[in-house]
């Protein structure tokens, strides 16, 4: 496996696969342009597609020399309305039955089998059979992204009538929002377990758990990966009032979370979004988290070949908060523009991250000893990079990845973190965190060795110059004890 090329940069890209991209062609393109995660949106994906498509992932990767994660982003339980046999319009005032789906009846029925109550303009059913116990009388209900507001003016134990509050066009299985409202659902449906066996399978590195409420929630899913022999670390979405009330215990218990702006967008008043944001970004980076900003960053490149200047001070605020990773999703899965987003938003990162205040996080509240020897790591190769030495950065090896996540939470500005594993999954685990750049090798019984193997990677990747200075992290026996070790090397070519 070849070390990636060096385009460095701390801010990683997730990129959303779909029609404009899964190609093998486009799919060169995308990974060469600089996408560090490729998502998989099974809200539109089956269990053969993830296999095919992780399949050609790790295909063109080796072609290009360019390793990239995978991310499984499961559906989740979601609230959808029914299908309909044509749209239906709706205007300002109209009345709507909203009933209970049979799951016993096929989708198709719910278009041709349901009269219309007297009074209503129209029925469609839904899919949760706790939706009217739920909602009380006068209750928002919004749909399709809250395009459309209906408010609950009437309801029985199988139905919900609803007065339509602003118009728009109902089509089939659109996305339901309750604010404030706790559903009882699962945390994975069936579909979800369906879609983990067969990403399992093909070798998924991330699973983003959707609408996650607390953090029972991502201790089930995290059985069902031990359960199931994987390795892969969880990202859990806050896009629900639910996961912003319990975020301190959701961020404790998962690995990784999303700010998932645009249900939560929807579940929130809009103007509370940004702080909410910063909210979560900072939380995540006092646990030593990774953190994404996912939705809507360049949401209008979908159809322009260049973006608003309020999505590219968007993105530039996301770089300055210090997030993890941004992400895109309908720029790179249907969209006319997916590789010219993927530029865009490496070229908003490599102009603003230089101008983020260098100062180190002194909030991260890391719960392991080593967090004391790492900061001293950190603070050194940031030291040596702002006064002598331009080129220094930061040697970790690691087997779980661990230390290589920590040292990118402590923020080291200017700095690259390069993270050496024998570990494979570990290695792709590596490209999401902040400032960190994965390479496998085997490590050797020697640990001299091993830094002499570390170091010529570095020098066939072009990494260093000859004679920077390097804060090396390795383990080295004492009295038959392991202890970690921090070192001062000069970087010399053969």
């Amino acid at each position: 496996m070849q070390p990636r090329s060096h385009d460095y940069r701390h801010t990683k890209i997730i990129a959303t696969l779909g029609p404009a991209t899964q190609s093998e062609e486009k799919l060169h393109e995308l990974i060469h342009a600089g996408v560090d995660v490729v998502r998989l949106n099974m809200a539109h994906g089956t269990g053969q597609w993830v296999k095919d498509v992780v399949k050609s992932i790790r295909k063109i990767s080796a072609e290009v020399e360019r390793d990239v994660a995978v991310m499984m982003d499961v559906k989740g339980p979601e609230i959808r309305t029914g299908t309909v046999a044509e749209p239906i319009p709706l205007a300002k005032g109209d009345r709507l039955h909203l009933y209970i789906a049979d799951p016993s009846k096929p989708a198709a029925e719910d278009a041709t089998e349901i009269k219309v109550p007297s009074g209503c303009n129209a029925a469609v059913s839904a899919n949760y059979a706790g939706l009217p116990a739920k909602v009380d009388m006068g209750a928002t209900i919004l749909v399709d992204s809250g395009l459309m507001r209906w408010k609950v003016v009437a309801k029985t134990d199988t139905s919900v009538d609803c007065e339509v509050m602003t118009k728009g066009i109902l089509s089939s299985r659109r996305h339901i929002n309750l604010p404030g409202i706790e559903v009882s659902l699962p945390a994975l449906t069936e579909k979800d377990k369906q879609d983990l066996t067969a990403g399992i399978e093909a070798g998924i590195d991330f699973v983003a758990l959707s609408f996650v409420r607390r953090s029972d929630d991502v201790n089930i899913l995290r059985s069902f990966l031990n359960e199931s022999g994987s390795s892969a670390r969880i990202i859990a979405k806050i896009e629900e009032q639910a996961g912003v009330r319990n975020m301190e215990s959701i961020v404790a218990a998962a690995d990784a979370i999303m700010v998932a702006r645009g249900d939560l967008g929807i579940e929130i008043d809009l103007h509370r979004l940004p702080l909410v944001q910063t909210e979560l970004v900072r939380l995540c980076q006092r646990e030593g988290k990774p953190v994404i900003i996912a939705t809507h960053l360049l949401e209008s490149m979908i159809l322009s070949p260049i973006p608003t200047r309020a999505e590219i001070s968007d993105v530039s605020n996301a770089v300055r908060e210090q997030a993890d990773a941004v992400m895109l999703s309908g720029e790179t899965t249907t969209g006319a523009y997916p590789i010219e987003s993927v530029e865009t938003m490496k070229e908003i990162i490599e102009c603003i991250e230089p101008s983020v205040d260098s100062r180190l996080n002194h909030e991260i509240q890391l719960r392991e000893p080593k967090a004391k020897m790492l900061r001293s790591a950190a603070m050194l190769a940031q030291e040596l990079a702002t006064n002598e030495d331009e080129h220094s950065g930061i040697i970790v090896f690691t087997r779980s990845g661990f230390l290589a996540y920590v040292l990118g939470a402590l923020r080291p500005r200017g700095v690259p973190i390069f993270a050496f594993t024998d570990v494979e999954s570990t290695f792709r685990q590596c490209l999401l965190p902040w400032g960190v750049e994965p390479f496998l090798i085997e490590f050797s019984e020697d640990p001299e060795k091993t830094i002499t193997d570390a170091m010529h990677l570095l020098q066939k990747g072009n990494w260093c110059q000859d004679g920077s200075w390097l804060v090396v992290i390795t383990n080295a026996l004492a009295n038959e004890q392991v202890i970690d070790t921090m070192q001062l090397r000069q970087f010399k070519l053969d």
